[in-house]
Parts: C-alpha cells; structure tokens; sequence
C-alpha cells in the first residue's frame, strides 16, 4: 500500500483517497490502511471509504467518495476486483483515468488488471509463494511463526 500510495503522490497527485476492506477482513484491510496513512498521515478522514472487496462494493465506495470530495485526483483501492468498481463509477461520473482521477488497486490479478479500460496499475502479491509458506507452515507442527511478511511489488500500467 505505501508504495501504491507513493507513486500517486511522485505523479503530483495531491488529494488521494483511498478505498479499504470490510471489517471482516480486518487484518488485510487494516495492514493497506495503515500503507496508506504511513504516506499520508495528516489525509482527512473523508478521503476514505470502506467497502467490501466486491466490485459494487468498489462502485459504491468511490461515489461515495465522489460526492464527499469531488476534487480528489488519485484513488488507491484494496483489491482489484473493487477496483474494477471504482473505474466504472469514474466513467459513470465522467472522469477519465488517469488523466483526472488516477487509479490503484492491490492483488495483480491478471483477469482483472489486464483487461480493464485502462489497464490497471497495481500491487502484485505472490500468491503462489504465499500458499507455499502457508502448506509448510501447517505441516510444520513446530513452527509457531507471530507473522509471515511476503514483498509485494507495484505494477504500472495505465491507469496510474
């Protein structure tokens, strides 16, 4: 999330926002939260929207946005899936991206990210490593690891 965050602000962007995760998935929606005021501690509270890692959610959330702060010129978004939400609503609105509002999203899911107009700029997580560390991890009776971080990396394509 910090380097997402990161990459809007060095584009210039100046009042970035950012759709997070449900609280039933507090741990990942809370960690991309944290990314995001790490890079921009003193945003508004009103530049953040809660959704829930579906694209009407995604949809939802950056209207909402949208009418709270018609102004906002970057959005980093929680999933890819929500953003393929918040990029519809942009259209819906009239915006272009990433002209007017620049787009973000977290997962890399290639279905996704390659195939939206345009396409999507976003965090790559290395699922199959993940699931890797996780089988081991739960076959391995006597490893009691506290957290597991795996790097992720940002993918830019079009629309950021």
């Amino acid at each position: 999330a910090r380097q997402a965050v990161q990459h809007l602000v060095s584009l210039g962007r100046t009042r970035v926002a950012t759709v997070t995760g449900p609280y039933d998935q507090e741990d990942s929606a809370a960690e991309r939260l944290a990314g995001y005021r790490d890079v921009l501690p003193g945003a508004p509270p009103e530049l953040t929207e809660r959704a829930d890692y579906t694209e009407q959610g995604g949809a939802d959330a950056m209207a909402a946005l949208l009418d709270r702060c018609p102004a906002l010129d970057a959005v980093f978004v929680a999933s890819d899936l929500m953003a393929t939400g918040a990029l519809r609503t942009l259209r819906e609105h009239g915006r272009q991206v990433p002209d007017d509002v620049a787009v973000i999203g977290f997962d890399d899911l290639a279905e996704i990210s390659e195939s939206t107009d345009p396409p999507l700029t976003t965090v790559h997580q290395d699922v199959e490593r993940m699931g890797r560390i996780m089988a081991r991890l739960l076959f391995d009776r006597t490893a009691q690891p506290s957290s597991v971080v795996v790097p992720t990396r940002l993918v830019v394509r079009a629309s950021a």
